[in-house]
């Protein structure tokens, strides 16, 4: 039963049992590797700046757009898990931080690379595809009944939607689709920047950059088997790595890169993505 079609009576009960054993559980059961997402809140702030200003000194090219946007969600879910760790859980804020960390996790990123890789208008599509996919199994997460067993005060996890067939296909299908254009962009860049030794920085630039990007999956994975600080540890080590991949990017291009260099598909040659 969804905590929205209860009965008032049982919703009160519910939230006096909530913060009764939420508290309770969350001043014994938290740890210091639950507050690894604030560092990773801050750090996603400070990349946003960044992107945007970045943007702005371009009229704000739609791959810059993008890829701060990602950053932007990708803060948004680990200041929720912040949340979490600060204040408790609750499902609302557990449904939101599925939506912002599995949904909207990585794909905003791969828009970005997608803009940059492909045709404006075959870029447009995919945007407007991927857009409803994404915004589908968002609703369908709002309105998913929640399984309170699966409930966990101090810790946020998509095991609480009963509604299953959102974590597969719902996920995955976006999730393999942030794969192939965020992390592949980044290898195959890696890969021709690897060529040339002008190119060199660049090139461990991309390769730093597609390490950044599968630490949150690897971490997101091993959340799923209930290691929830997993994804803690790799979210805080992905933006990390991003963040020193941008800077090689930065030092070989002697201006402020954004967050990847990727190959040009007209061209067929590797460009900064800052040209």
């Amino acid at each position: 039963m969804s905590i929205l079609s209860m009965p008032e009576t049982n919703v009160d009960a519910w939230f006096v049992l909530a913060q009764s054993t939420g508290g309770q559980d969350h001043a014994g059961a938290t740890m210091a590797i639950h507050y690894l997402p604030i560092a990773t809140t801050l750090i996603c702030a400070a990349f946003v700046v960044t992107l945007l200003r970045r943007a702005a000194s371009k009229g704000f090219p739609p791959h810059l757009v993008w890829w701060a946007f990602g950053v932007f969600t990708y803060g948004v879910g680990t200041a929720l898990e912040s949340s979490v760790t600060l204040f408790g859980n609750s499902i609302a804020l557990n449904k939101a931080w599925y939506i912002a960390g599995a949904l909207f996790g990585a794909w905003p990123l791969a828009q970005g690379s997608v803009y940059l890789h492909l045709r404006r208008k075959t870029a447009h599509i995919l945007t407007v595809v991927t857009l409803l996919w994404v915004a589908a199994f968002s609703i369908a997460t709002v309105l998913s009944p929640v399984n309170m067993v699966a409930f966990e005060p101090t810790r946020p996890g998509g095991g609480i939607l009963e509604w299953t067939w959102i974590r597969f296909p719902g996920t995955p299908v976006i999730n393999t689709y942030a794969v192939i254009f965020l992390i592949g962009g980044a290898v195959w860049s890696a890969i021709r920047f690897f060529q040339s030794q002008d190119t060199l920085n660049r090139a461990i630039g991309n390769v730093l950059i597609a390490v950044g990007a599968t630490m949150p999956g690897v971490g997101g994975s091993m959340a799923k088997a209930g290691i929830v600080e997993a994804l803690y540890v790799g979210e805080l080590v992905g933006i990390i790595f991003i963040w020193f991949g941008y800077g090689f990017c930065v030092r070989t291009a002697g201006v402020t890169a954004p967050v990847t260099a990727i190959a040009s598909p007209e061209s067929a040659q590797p460009v900064d993505a800052a040209s």
